[in-house]
């Protein structure tokens, strides 16, 4: 163990944390948008849950990343995974009735985690890898010490969403544009984008439309049907 006495281990652990704080602003929105229509006690828990989750995928994602980057058409998909979590993320109402739901609630919560967490980490875990420099044991004390950072983000994201319900219809929208971001970086596109650099921004942009516009339609056709009892 006698690298953890050395300055390049503690520097290069404090590059991984800061990468870390830097790039998980996007996935604390997403845990907190997810989180915040389960009762108080199931929002700390899948907050914890899908935190913790999450930086376990970072892990086994660090060893995979570049190979998964290089596959044609991964990002796409990802992208539109992006987009349907965003719609279903503005559409998501407050609402619960009865146990059964609110269980029910829990695991699609953890599960729209996990699976942002995971499209949105692809491209994140090469600059963390970079980082690490092929050290293991520093690549996860940096996400481990990450864990408390992206709960606390994402429990203040909880907090401001119910005082500012804005902030909601902007979450969605950033993820939106993060999942057009995504499908406009696809290896398949590449050519596309030496042609049309504007592209990448033209991606996003239009991924933050589509949620923004797609979303807003849904949950007003939504709140216009009569009530089923």
């Amino acid at each position: 163990m006698e690298f953890l006495q050395t300055p390049d281990f503690w520097l290069n652990l404090l590059k991984i944390v800061w990468i870390n704080i830097i790039l998980s602003g996007d996935n604390a929105v997403v845990i907190a948008l997810a989180a915040r229509s389960l009762p108080p006690a199931q929002q700390r828990k899948a907050v914890f849950i899908g935190s913790g989750a999450a930086v376990v995928l970072r892990i086994v994602l660090t060893v995979v990343a570049a190979k998964l980057l290089a596959l044609p058409y991964l990002q796409i998909i990802g992208g539109m995974l992006l987009l349907w979590i965003g719609l279903q993320l503005l559409g998501d109402d407050d609402g619960g009735e009865g146990e059964s739901k609110e269980y029910g609630s829990m695991f699609a919560a953890v599960r729209t985690i996990l699976i942002a967490d995971l499209v949105m980490s692809l491209d994140n875990v090469i600059a963390v890898a970079a980082a690490a420099q092929g050290n293991t044991t520093l690549l996860i004390l940096g996400l481990a010490i990450s864990i408390p950072l992206v709960i606390f983000g994402s429990t203040l994201m909880i907090k401001l969403m119910e005082r500012f319900p804005i902030i909601v219809l902007l979450g969605a929208v950033l993820i939106g544009w993060v999942g057009g971001e995504t499908i406009a970086g696809d290896v398949s596109l590449e050519g596309v984008r030496a042609a049309y650099p504007w592209l990448h921004y033209a991606g996003a942009v239009a991924g933050a439309a589509f949620v923004l516009i797609v979303g807003r339609f849904l949950q007003k056709r939504g709140h216009d049907k009569p009530a089923v009892h």
